[in-house]
């Protein structure tokens, strides 16, 4: 099919900087004529160039409006700052970050696409995004993000299916969400202490 092509020739970081839900749903949208092809910052000018050829299309500058292609980036977690909130690992789109609650968390570098789409959700903003070790994002690199991305999908819809209906909080699970917001906010207050003892910004 012409939106399998067009998603082979995607960078798979899965940053939905082009406005969609992932690289899937952006090349569906391009093959059904839904979206122009200069969409994706990760690809920059070349995959602009390379779905051109494949759609037989002019070729496009790069949407700057989506955001500016950039040298490949990592993430990378302040470990002295980390609370083990958990919020970066729900929002990899890909799996590289792994930990445990109110346990430090790690990047798994060589799987990270550098979507940063782990920074916004930090409360602590120990995230940050640094040059890669490896010069360049390849087709290997994107077919295994691919994967890793799949998968994830895959996981979260089992576990939405296993999940009960909705039904009405009892008070003592009111008490115990209370509970676990007051925790994260000590734990918030806890690293912002730590931070404006060592410097940092608050």
């Amino acid at each position: 099919m012409l939106e399998e092509q067009i998603n082979a020739l995607l960078p798979q970081t899965q940053c939905t900087k082009c406005g969609y839900d992932g690289c899937a749903p952006y090349a569906t949208a391009i093959a059904r004529g839904e979206a122009a092809i200069n969409r994706c910052p990760p690809g920059g000018d070349t995959g602009v160039a390379d779905l051109a050829r494949l759609l037989d299309t002019p070729i496009l500058p790069l949407d700057e409006t989506r955001g500016r292609h950039t040298p490949l980036l990592v993430a990378v977690i302040d470990e002295q700052h980390c609370i083990g909130c958990t919020l970066c690992i729900q929002a990899c789109p890909v799996d590289a970050i792994v930990g445990a609650n109110k346990r430090m968390h790690t990047v798994l570098a060589d799987w990270c696409t550098g979507c940063d789409l782990c920074l916004p959700p930090c409360p602590v903003d120990c995230i940050s995004l640094v040059p890669a070790s490896r010069p360049t994002w390849n087709r290997s690199d994107a077919e295994q993000a691919r994967l890793r991305h799949q998968h994830r999908q895959a996981r979260k819809q089992r576990m939405a299916d296993k999940a009960p209906a909705a039904v009405t909080a009892p008070p003592v699970a009111v008490r115990d969400a209370g509970h676990k917001q007051q925790s994260v906010l000590d734990a918030l207050a806890k690293a912002r202490a730590r931070r404006a003892a060592a410097g940092g910004a608050p």
